[in-house]
């Protein structure tokens, strides 16, 4: 069997390395990276950091709307599905790359796997939450990482090819966090473990509304601890087209996107983290760091049920009081497990 996988975002470099490494034991894949994510800190870091196989072939669409992205992915796609006719396409996570991997292979009728189906915040207005649920509708084979996915499949109808094969990320972190302990970002940046908060934001609801990125910056300004800012390239676009780029007050440190390593590293010795990241939201809670959401949805509930994320949207005054106040549940419990990636890469093994 010859298996294509798409990925070209930042989380999906992440993810593929562990479940690439258990699919090429007994299968040949063709990797695709769509150049969704195309510079060196959002990009080729990460394939030199967590040993992912170089591209096969690399589209190279670069930025655009979501709608033209998706097309243009399509479009340079199809030449490669027709190229190298792969028996199985193989996505991951909820981005236009994604969508555009589930929709080319599934008009060309090629059968499509979806690692991280089933993922629902149940709010439509998510770019991220509609390219989870066609490309689910598309898939043949869904590789789930929590029970509750597979009961949000189960209430749209979907049973067959589920999988409930556990977390992809914590095979992920566990490979990479002695590699990121390593890491010298603490002392590059004259940090103390648990002396700062970690901050990412870059979900387009909070980067591209006034409103809202002018209210995260008024509750960081306001927060007193130290905050370690790493700016999407979105984020640091849109804070100076907005003219708040300058408000930001000395206590947050603006820094460049990071690496996994380094970031893994900054994560994991965090008092707080304060995100819009459905990723970070779950990292967080595989680290034990209490996490505060700036969004009042997710798709990982779990975190928010268990004591260890709490979700306050982009309220000023709810930001500043749980960045000082916030604490974790005492208890904590192993919501994802380990050995996805070997779970998947067996299921695909034995596929025909």
């Amino acid at each position: 069997m010859k298996i294509l996988t798409v990925v070209g975002a930042r989380p999906q470099f992440i993810k593929c390395g562990s479940v690439s490494r258990e699919i090429r034991k007994g299968r040949q894949e063709i990797l695709v990276h769509t150049g969704q994510h195309y510079d060196y800190l959002m990009n080729k870091v990460f394939f030199e950091e967590l040993d992912i196989p170089e591209p096969d072939y690399n589209l190279e669409v670069g930025s655009g709307s979501h709608c033209s992205q998706t097309a243009e992915i399509l479009k340079r796609l199809e030449s490669v599905l027709i190229t190298e006719k792969p028996d199985l396409v193989l996505v991951y996570g909820d981005t236009n790359s994604t969508l555009a991997g589930a929709l080319a292979a599934t008009k060309m009728g090629i059968k499509l796997a979806h690692v991280e189906a089933g993922l629902r915040s149940y709010d439509k207005t998510m770019p991220e939450e509609i390219n989870r649920i066609l490309t689910d509708h598309c898939s043949d084979i869904l590789f789930c990482p929590t029970q509750t996915a597979v009961t949000n499949l189960a209430k749209e109808g979907i049973s067959k090819g589920v999988y409930l094969t556990g977390d992809v990320m914590v095979d992920t972190s566990l490979y990479a966090r002695g590699k990121a302990e390593k890491s010298t970002i603490l002392e590059r940046l004259k940090l103390k473990s648990k002396g700062y908060l970690l901050a990412t934001i870059h979900r387009a609801a909070n980067t591209d509304n006034r409103d809202n990125l002018e209210n995260i910056v008024k509750a960081f300004c306001a927060i007193e601890e130290k905050i370690v800012f790493p700016l999407h390239p979105r984020t640091e676009k849109q804070l100076r087209a907005f003219g708040l780029y300058d408000k930001l007050s000395s206590k947050v440190k603006l820094i460049e996107p990071l690496g996994y390593l380094d970031f893994t590293k900054l994560l994991n010795h965090a008092k707080k983290v304060l995100t819009d990241s459905g990723g970070v939201q779950k990292e967080a809670y595989l680290f034990k760091v209490p996490c505060i959401t700036l969004r009042y949805t997710t798709e990982w509930p779990e975190t928010v049920d268990s004591g260890w994320n709490k979700l306050v949207g982009c309220s000023v005054d709810r930001i500043i009081g749980n960045a000082h106040t916030f604490e974790a549940s005492k208890q904590y419990n192993d919501l994802y497990k380990s050995g996805a990636c070997r779970r998947i890469g067996e299921i695909l093994v034995g596929e025909k």
